[in-house]
């Protein structure tokens, strides 16, 4: 009960609103991913999205990252429509106000660690110099700062999330949206993640993770059960 008074007493940053999403639109190949959902998420809240495979806790991540369009409701992030929002100006918001972490590291092959995480900021209007030196600052807090000038394959599958971990970082977002970010590592790699995103709800940022993984439950302040496109219980 004291936790949900003080959760309560919080903003809402994400608030989700009878959210429908179908794929192959049309009978008889018609997939309701999204069955009229609806959540909402308080400021520094760690929420893990938990259920098994198909049962719409991507596609809610997603579009409450902008990254997927839906068929109706809402979705408010610190109190803006994000479907009001022009392709220009969503595409900034997810750079500014929202950092991304994926199962897939999304790192480009053919640049080096550093600039994989300075070319977030390439719009930002600042100087390379200013760039490459925020970019340098998250590599050493987060253990990386010797690998600056590899290449991305040169890193193991942990030190490549981590990397990951700082470009989503790179603009100072509060909100962090992380889908199956632990899904391609082994378990202490897994548990090194883990960490980092406690480490980053303890600095008050607010973050939405998915997960498979029963075990990572615990960290979590709250755990939304989804199945067959609907939230079955939150906990």
């Amino acid at each position: 009960m004291h936790f949900e008074f003080y959760i309560n007493m919080k903003t809402i940053v994400i608030e989700a609103h009878n959210l429908k999403k179908t794929f192959l639109a049309g009978k008889p190949n018609e997939f309701t991913a999204l069955d009229n959902v609806s959540l909402k998420i308080h400021s520094g809240e760690f929420v893990i999205l938990f259920g098994p495979s198909g049962c719409g806790k991507s596609t809610l991540l997603n579009c409450i990252a902008g990254l997927e369009e839906f068929d109706s409701g809402t979705v408010h992030i610190r109190g803006e429509n994000i479907a009001k929002k022009s392709e220009d100006d969503l595409a900034l918001h997810r750079r500014t106000k929202i950092g991304m972490i994926f199962q897939e590291f999304n790192l480009i092959k053919g640049m080096s660690v550093l600039d994989n995480i300075a070319i977030t900021e390439l719009f930002s209007g600042k100087n390379q110099r200013t760039r490459r030196h925020r970019a340098l600052e998250l590599l050493r807090e987060f253990d990386l700062g010797k690998y600056a000038k590899r290449k991305p394959s040169e890193l193991s599958g942990g030190q490549q999330q981590r990397v990951a971990i700082s470009r989503a970082l790179v603009n100072n977002p509060w909100i962090i949206l992380a889908d199956e970010p632990t899904g391609n590592l082994d378990s202490k790699s897994a548990q090194e993640v883990i960490e980092i995103l406690q480490k980053l709800n303890k600095s008050k940022r607010t973050i939405l993770m998915v997960t498979h993984n029963p075990d990572q439950l615990k960290v979590a302040d709250r755990v939304v059960y989804m199945k067959d496109g609907k939230i079955v219980k939150t906990s």
